[in-house]
């Protein structure tokens, strides 16, 4: 499922608008992404937990030279189900 497909869904499920169901999604989007990058996690009870972790840095093969290289250490997206979403996909 892409975005388009999703945005249609949503409509369809709430009865609004495609319109209405993107600025919608668009604005969860946006306010998950704004609490991601300002350090803190969104925990939508049933679905899922998205947080941050600081993976360190590492050092990994080039597989097109062999040669070890080192990887900066960053800080990641995670998402962790919740145990409704995890009962679904089983």
């Amino acid at each position: 499922m892409n975005k388009k497909e999703l945005v249609e869904a949503m409509a369809d499920s709430a009865e609004i608008s495609k319109a209405a169901a993107e600025k919608a999604l668009n604005g969860m989007l946006a306010a998950v992404t704004g609490a991601l990058s300002d350090g803190d996690k969104v925990t939508l009870v049933g679905f899922g937990t998205f947080s941050t972790v600081k993976r360190s840095k590492r050092k990994a093969k080039n597989p097109q030279t062999g040669e070890m290289i080192d990887i900066p250490a960053k800080v990641v997206a995670k998402f962790k189900p919740g145990s409704k979403l995890a009962d679904a996909v089983k």
